[in-house]
């Protein structure tokens, strides 16, 4: 009767700790998923420029892959003016346009997908000659249904919980279990497992076409299925869907204990690091500024979290309840070992990886991704306090004579690591710091652009990049309709009254009729002042007067 009270509580401490996971994954994460960030553009966001370019381009922190049907540049009257095509280059989409685009503001929007799988949309808006009003009708390129927001990290927690009972249980069985004992407890395990991480796979696959289009979870069509299929993330899932298929086949000796062979346990042991590298390859490391370290690192984290416990899961379900004394004194002083190396790999890997996402302490405290980091800190260091208590039991040799204890003990630690699964699944659908940083730096353009005008004239003038130093200066001069103005003459100043530097000359070329470039070299910050005079004919000159920060 107590011992049925003690697995019942047991059960109910796992329960809880899966369903404290799963909430955590359902409502801890960031609703930003975007783990890429478009850094510039050509033309500028927000720009005028004179002439109407021949092609616009996008460039992202991170490499990106292009999503059928879902780039399109539309011009002042609401046609298409993109032509063809686009193409990427690595983290460089170009966008061919028609020619002789007309006068007025353009809009550009845009869904790539990014390194790490997930999408990446939004919209810019350029100006040729003069500024209209924007075109409508542009189609969302940032939703991404709420249905399948919440089902992407579910998929990836049961798959993480897969890895949990296939990689450990497997390793116990052929290395630890003793002959006398039934195989079938575990094979249900190994095989509860398998199903887990095949399921959560397909259920990857399925969720990516309306995850990748912003669609519904029912609109799903052949033609976008295969078009995930076809990209990196699809072929990465075909590659575990094939090695697991693989894995099934070997493994059958092994949960029968008939055959197994030092072969077939070394094909399981390749088979099963090909099939814990392709979760890196589909997630935040192919994105680092260290690609290769990354993925690496993140194998061997998953590796160690996966054996670690896996390994519990084989003592309190079965080898504490089952084993007798002289045989768990022979399998838990090698557990133990097992355990910790574990478990230090788990730490440095952490660490590790935690230091190439996070890269600042502000990125640590002061964004979702590393407060997630420091909870999944403090759970570890919970489970670790757990676990030298259990290798303290087994260095006393308590546990092989009174395994219900330890049995206590290790059914805490997968209580709470049920927990640290969920903040992990939670993790890698939340855009880590260095993401947002590359947002800030590409979204915060350094450019002054001014429009200054009299009753003749418009000129347009453009400063960059407005900081202590080299700056390039651009003029443009147009009508009081907006049509290009004929200067024969540009002449400008640049002062600083404040800190008394007089005006400095600003040697200006002429480019085209209506457009003149000049550098200078700005000596301090502050509230420059800057004079231009354009002559248009021999009697006939217009002098401007602005004011910029330089910083």
């Amino acid at each position: 009767m107590a011992r049925m009270t003690f697995d019942r509580r047991r059960a109910l401490a796992g329960a809880a700790g899966l369903l404290i996971g799963l909430f955590c994954v359902l409502f801890g994460a960031s609703p930003a998923f975007a783990h890429a960030a478009l850094v510039a553009t050509d033309p500028g966001n927000g720009t005028i420029v004179p002439d109407a370019p021949n092609k616009v381009t996008l460039t992202f922190s991170e490499s990106v892959q292009l999503v059928n049907g879902k780039i399109q540049v539309l011009g002042p009257d609401n046609s298409r003016a993109d032509q063809g095509e686009p193409t990427v280059n690595g983290n460089t989409v170009t966008i061919p346009l028609r020619a002789g685009g007309g006068r007025g503001t353009y809009l550009v929007s845009y869904r790539v997908i990014s390194a790490d799988s997930h999408p990446i949309g939004g919209s810019i808006t350029y100006s040729v000659g003069a500024a209209s009003t924007p075109p409508t009708g542009a189609v969302d390129d940032t939703k991404v249904d709420p249905v399948v927001r919440a089902l992407i990290p579910v998929g990836k927690y049961l798959g993480y919980a897969g890895l949990v009972l296939l990689v450990g249980p497997a390793l116990v069985l052929a290395l630890l279990w003793p002959h006398r004992l039934s195989r079938r407890g575990p094979g249900r395990v190994i095989w509860t497992g398998m199903g887990l991480v095949t399921f959560s796979t397909l259920m990857a696959i399925w969720l990516q076409v309306p995850y990748t289009l912003g669609t519904g979870l029912g609109d799903v069509r052949v033609g976008d299925l295969r078009d995930v299929l076809g990209s990196t993330f699809g072929a990465v899932m075909l590659v575990r869907l094939g090695v697991l298929a693989a894995a099934a086949f070997l493994l059958r000796p092994l949960l029968s204990g008939k055959g197994e062979s030092k072969t077939d346990l070394a094909l399981l042991g390749v088979l099963g690091v090909a099939a814990l590298a392709t979760w890196p390859l589909t997630g935040h490391p192919t994105a680092s500024p260290v690609a290769g370290v990354s993925v690496v690192i993140d194998a061997i984290h998953l590796a160690a979290m996966s054996v670690w416990l896996g390994g519990l899961v084989m003592l309190v379900g079965f080898l504490l309840r089952e084993a007798n004394e002289r045989e768990l004194g022979a399998i838990l002083p090698i557990w133990s070992r097992w355990a910790a190396t574990a478990v230090s790999a788990l730490i440095l890997a952490g660490v590790v990886q935690a230091l190439i996402e996070v890269s600042t302490l502000d990125g640590l405290v002061n964004s979702t991704y590393g407060r997630l980091i420091l909870v999944k800190v403090a759970l570890a260091a919970c489970v670790l306090g757990v676990a030298w208590y259990s290798r303290r039991l087994v260095r006393s040799r308590v546990a092989e004579t009174k395994p219900r204890g330890l049995r206590r003990v290790v059914g805490a630690e997968l209580a709470i690591t049920a927990v640290v699964l969920g903040v992990t699944a939670a993790l890698v659908q939340i855009a880590p710091p260095r993401t947002a940083q590359a947002a800030d730096s590409g979204s915060t353009s350094s450019t002054v652009t001014q429009t200054l005008t009299s009753s003749t004239m418009a000129m347009q003038v453009d400063v960059f990049p407005a900081t202590v130093g080299n700056n390039s200066i651009h003029l443009y001069a147009y009508t009081p309709e907006n049509k290009p103005l004929t200067v024969v003459e540009w002449t400008g100043t640049a002062a600083l009254p404040a800190k008394g530097i007089e005006p400095i000359q600003i040697p200006l070329l002429r480019i085209t009729d209506f457009h003149a470039v000049g550098d200078i070299a700005l000596p301090q910050a502050g509230q420059w002042t800057f004079k231009f005079t354009a002559r248009t004919s021999d009697v006939d000159e217009q002098t401007l007067t602005m004011t910029a920060n330089i910083s």
